[in-house]
């Protein structure tokens, strides 16, 4: 049995809702698997036909469209079904209903401020 060691600094709230990713003029509708503070894990989106570190613009679309999330992302793995994007930029409006997602979800102030604290600091 093939035991993996995580090296995740980021906590990844499971978390469902409709996501779009953008790529110049196409654009794919997808399913949010879940989120962290330095990216998302979507389902892989039908037709398309990205490799490794290609630039997407996400859309997370939450309560019916009253609040909207919007990431600059580059592709960090690709797994059958699966996408994971790793975040370049998130806007203030959008990083603080993530901040508050994370929270809520996390149910530790402590453990978000630490992860708060890390976005600024460099990965070995």
């Amino acid at each position: 049995m093939k035991q993996t060691v995580e090296h995740r600094r980021f906590s990844r709230i499971p978390f469902e809702g409709k996501a779009f990713l953008r790529h110049g003029q196409t654009r794919w509708e997808t399913q949010l698997l879940d989120i962290s503070l330095k990216g998302a894990l979507l389902t892989r989106p039908s037709g398309w036909r990205g490799a490794l570190g290609d630039p997407l613009d996400l859309e997370l679309i939450f309560d019916n469209g009253a609040l909207v999330l919007r990431m600059e992302t580059t592709v960090a793995h690709i797994e059958d079904d699966h996408l994971g994007l790793h975040c370049l930029h998130i806007d203030l409006d959008s990083m603080a209903h993530l901040r508050r997602l994370v929270e809520l979800n996390l149910g530790d102030t402590s453990q978000l401020n630490r992860e708060l604290n890390a976005l600024g600091t460099p990965t070995k």
